[in-house]
């Protein structure tokens, strides 16, 4: 097989240097361009390749007494020598997802801020708040000494169960790519580079660096995978893209020419540069003819491809020398473009404002936490409640956050040590933010009870005795592993054993993604909470009190039964077919006319809204959609209105409708407001992989205003002509 690529991938990198040199003329008065090409002038080969070649950044006695390099930082990812003598930095790379990560090796561990899961930032569907929560963990990762920060993960939840799901964005190209692309935006503003990630497929853990080769049909992976990091990349202009463990149509996605130079380069013209996950890089030549531009995290890999053995390539002309220094230039104009050589990096942690931080992740974790069921108003407890039992969830103790490498280690430590697994995918951390502490706060005249959930009769006793049950379920999840669709050991049948005995029940969930809920119907509320970060317990307190009102929606649908999804066996290694193709999550439950516990774009509020007086319009290519919405109710809050888009049959789509756009919207009691909402024409149209473009059909189309995929407020037909866009089609390019 690698005999059979090298030649079209040999092909798609010549054509790929002629487009690079057309584009490098094109701006050449850009002041980034003109400055990275000066420095490249001026480097020696060993220069160029010292920009290719990255180390990890952490002792590994482990990795055959592995020695971090003198200037990384310890506990760091990674680490990238600069070229002093032309005034170019090193690349200090800290893992990242929701804070400033520690590796589990070192000894000391950096203390800081965590921000909520990245699913539940999704949850929040408010883009300023995904960049807000973005500018403070780069801000932290500044002042840490980091200038790399590899955050940004946008692969789809097209596989709930994936062990990393909750670092990612939700089902949804369109509200991953710009909830995602926010948060890397913030990042940089900072001058860190931020890195989207895992390009690309990578929906599991499972055998993710072994076996997992993912086939799909190229046209399905561009309107729904692909189209996430396209949005991404389109949003927050990421300096690097990282590539994935897993194999994409038998080819190792390091070294894979479809998605790293036909898709990046040719196709979406982005000028950043391509690292490898730790670990991914398998080759020498095949990977650098194919588009990886930094082998990163060396010794994960079992040699280390990019320094010698590429040095010996250039030589032989195995790797031209056109290639190092198009390798070596897209890493310095990533550097040069956010700042890296003018914003120089040190470790000022002395100054980080964690007071301030943590009010960012609080509020990020309050607009993103989703009330899916309130029966009876039973949300918000109101001040005169008398008894509160609060069951499981080492809620007496603090929050659950994810594993693997986006852990970050909380000020204060970990509130709940010794749980296993305690090393790596661990250990399992809980923040010190006790959702207990934090309740008995607002509620100071309330007896307060604790019960662990390790004895059920003991824990429905307990609530049986008072005037309401607030039972946390928490299900772990982290890199490496894969996970149910279940609660945590028998959480499941304590939450039935409580509410059999109390009917004010409200269940707490600190999850990672969805779960399957078989006792909704037995309970009176349901919060979903995710990992809630640094501040989750505070901000969980201020939700189930109203002093927040809940305004978050579902980025992922939450299945009735396992028997929902397309792919009903656990994940699996060898060949990942998705038949499925681009019919993720609610897509799919829509086509096949599923029923979920929970829809997707679903969330309740302690206020009522109306949304009504759709409009829509032709604008450019796309359509424009107006509508009003108010607040009916008697509370300040949030409503999440949708716009959903559906085609006649013989547009071919690979569903009954998608998600077109969405506003969110803060209203006073009785305040009324005017909202418009565009769709972007690629969400009208099919990607035509034939001709290589996105064409959309003539025909009627319709326009759903909505609360939620499966709940409808009104609905509008448009005509629509046929219209081709270019496989390079951008929103700045209007009409």
């Amino acid at each position: 097989m690698v005999k059979s690529i090298l030649p079209a991938a040999a092909m798609l990198l010549a054509t790929s240097l002629s487009s690079s040199l057309s584009a490098q003329t094109a701006t050449a008065q850009s002041p980034v361009d003109a400055r990275t090409d000066a420095l490249i002038a001026q480097m020696t080969r060993d220069e160029k390749l010292t920009l290719v070649f990255g180390l990890f950044g952490t002792d590994d006695a482990n990795r055959n007494h592995y020695a971090r390099p003198p200037l990384a930082l310890d506990g760091s990812a990674g680490f990238v020598p600069g070229i002093p003598r032309l005034g170019i930095p090193p690349q200090w790379q800290t893992d990242a997802g929701v804070g400033v990560a520690t590796q589990g090796a070192a000894k000391e561990k950096r203390l800081r801020t965590s921000l909520p899961a990245g699913i539940a930032t999704a949850a929040s569907w408010a883009p300023d708040m995904a960049r807000k929560g973005g500018a403070m963990i780069g801000d932290e990762a500044k002042r840490s000494g980091f200038n790399v920060m590899l955050a940004g993960g946008v692969d789809l939840l097209r596989e709930p169960r994936n062990g990393r799901g909750f670092e990612y964005g939700g089902e949804d190209p369109l509200l991953a790519g710009i909830m995602v692309g926010e948060q890397i935006a913030g990042i940089q503003s900072n001058g860190v580079i931020a890195t989207i990630k895992h390009y690309a497929l990578n929906d599991q853990e499972t055998e993710r660096d072994g076996t997992s080769n993912v086939l799909i049909d190229h046209g399905a992976a561009r309107m729904s995978d692909l189209l996430a990091f396209q949005f991404g990349i389109e949003r927050g202009a990421p300096g690097s893209v990282m590539c994935s463990y897993n194999k994409v149509d038998g080819l190792r996605a390091c070294e894979n020419p479809f998605l790293l130079t036909q898709v990046l380069r040719h196709d979406w013209h982005w000028p950043g540069y391509v690292m490898s996950d730790w670990g991914a890089t398998h080759s020498t030549v095949q990977a650098a003819v194919a588009g990886l531009d930094q082998e990163s995290g060396y010794p994960f890999d079992k040699e280390p491809y990019f320094a010698e053995p590429l040095k010996k390539a250039v030589a032989s002309g195995q790797v031209s020398e056109a290639r190092l220094t198009q390798m070596a230039r897209r890493v310095l104009r990533a550097m040069v473009a956010n700042g890296l050589l003018d914003k120089p990096t040190s470790d000022q942690s002395a100054s980080i404002d964690y007071a301030a931080h943590a009010q960012v992740t609080r509020a990020d974790a309050e607009a993103g936490a989703v009330l899916l069921q309130n029966r009876n108003s039973l949300l918000p407890l109101g001040p005169g409640i008398r008894s509160i039992a609060i069951i499981g969830g080492h809620a007496d103790k603090g929050v659950l956050a994810g594993g693997g490498s986006s852990a970050v280690y909380p000020r204060g430590g970990n509130a709940v040590p010794g749980l296993t697994p305690t090393s790596w995918p661990g250990p399992v951390i809980y923040d010190p933010s006790s959702p207990l502490e934090a309740i008995r706060k607002l509620a100071p005249n309330a007896t307060i009870q604790f019960a662990d959930g390790t004895d059920p009769a003991q824990a429905a006793a307990l609530a049986k005795s008072s005037d309401v049950a607030l039972v946390f379920g928490t299900q772990w999840a982290g890199e490496g592993f894969d996970v149910s669709l279940n609660l945590d050991g028998n959480q499941d049948a304590l939450i039935q054993s409580v509410a059999a005995a109390q009917p004010k029940t409200v269940v707490v969930l600190e999850t990672g993604g969805p779960i399957l809920t078989p006792w909704r119907d037995q309970v009176g509320a349901i919060l979903e909470a995710w990992y809630p970060g640094t501040a989750g317990g505070e901000a969980i307190a201020n939700l189930l009190f109203g002093v927040a009102n809940p305004s978050g929606h579902l980025p992922a649908t939450f299945p009735a039964d396992i028997a929902q999804l397309p792919h009903h066996e656990a994940p699996h290694g060898g060949d990942v077919t998705y038949t499925e193709g681009a019919t993720v999550g609610y897509k799919w439950f829509e086509a096949k006319g599923l029923k979920p516990a929970f829809p997707f774009g679903h969330g309740l509020s302690y206020t009522s809204f109306s949304v009504s007086g759709l409009q829509a319009t032709r604008q450019g290519a796309g359509v424009t959609a107006h509508f009003r919405v108010a607040n009916k109710g008697q509370r300040q809050g949030a409503v999440v209105p949708q716009i959903y888009v559906g085609a006649a049959p013989a547009a071919g789509w690979e569903a009954p409708r998608r998600l077109g756009g969405w506003q969110k919207v803060t209203l006073e009691p009785g305040q009324s407001r005017e909202v418009s909402v565009t769709i972007d024409p690629r969400l009208l149209a099919r990607w035509d992989e034939k001709n290589h473009r996105w064409r959309i059909a003539a025909g009627t189309y319709t326009i759903s205003l909505a609360q939620s995929a499966a709940e409808t407020n009104e609905s509008s037909s448009i005509v629509l002509p046929e219209r081709i866009l270019p496989v390079d089609w951008r929103p700045t390019d209007g009409g």
